[in-house]
């Protein structure tokens, strides 16, 4: 089968996963893994003519608890954490399935110490998707300037949280009558708007204070050491 089919249905699993702990509210944990499993599965298809060594593992795992734990400090404040930028800078150099699965792991681990919750999974499929489509565009010709991954960070300070909503209003409608409702649903996005937008504002700081330091810190690393090719 083609690998370009294996990963679609693969990230058409994920998806499933993430919208199933709608209805598996109380399974978010086991759904939780399972995301994880099948982002390392998406990996690894990618590298399948190759084995991955372990210091691309150890590489990921570093860039993952950099997105998870700088998340920490910023806790307090609102929408205004790093993990956006630093998954963003690993899918530009290292590409989609990397990028991804550093998104996962980083919001799996972050909420270890920040909290667990129905909005795990959501969380790690909104960071996985930053680092996804990162590394899916980072060769595209408006990504080659920095305008490109300004508006990049921007768009998806707002994508982000409008991801995060979805999650939100489902659980909400489910909590209450099983009704959709227009007005929850425009209530729930108008009164995010603020966070979002610190979202974004803060991924565009991040990038034009210290985007071009990691993007050439990566780089390097992997022209080095022949990394995750």
């Amino acid at each position: 089968m083609n690998l370009r089919i294996i990963k679609t249905l693969l990230l058409f699993v994920l998806i499933s996963l993430v919208i199933s702990s709608v209805i598996w509210i109380n399974h978010y944990l086991w759904l939780s893994f399972g995301i994880v499993i099948i982002a390392i599965l998406i990996l690894l298809v990618h590298f399948e003519r190759r084995v991955i060594e372990a210091r691309e593992i150890v590489l990921l795992a570093i860039l993952a608890a950099i997105a998870a734990v700088s998340r920490i400090p910023f806790a307090s404040l609102p929408s205004v954490q790093p993990t956006t930028f630093v998954i963003m800078m690993a899918g530009l150099v290292f590409g989609a399935e990397s990028g991804l699965i550093i998104g996962v792991v980083a919001a799996l681990a972050s909420n270890m110490i920040l909290g667990q919750g129905p909005w795990t999974p959501w969380q790690m499929v909104a960071w996985g998707l930053v680092g996804f489509t990162a590394g899916m565009l980072r060769n595209r010709s408006f990504m080659q300037y920095k305008w490109g991954k300004v508006m990049f960070a921007l768009i998806w300070g707002f994508l982000f949280g409008w991801i995060m909503n979805l999650w939100g209003v489902f659980a909400l409608i489910n909590g209450v009558d099983g009704q959709f409702s227009w007005a929850i649903f425009l209530s729930y996005f108008l009164g995010s708007a603020f966070f979002d937008f610190m979202h974004a504002i803060s991924n565009v700081f991040f990038f034009l204070v210290f985007g071009k330091s990691w993007l050439k810190i990566l780089t390097r690393f992997k022209k080095k050491y022949g990394l995750l090719e």
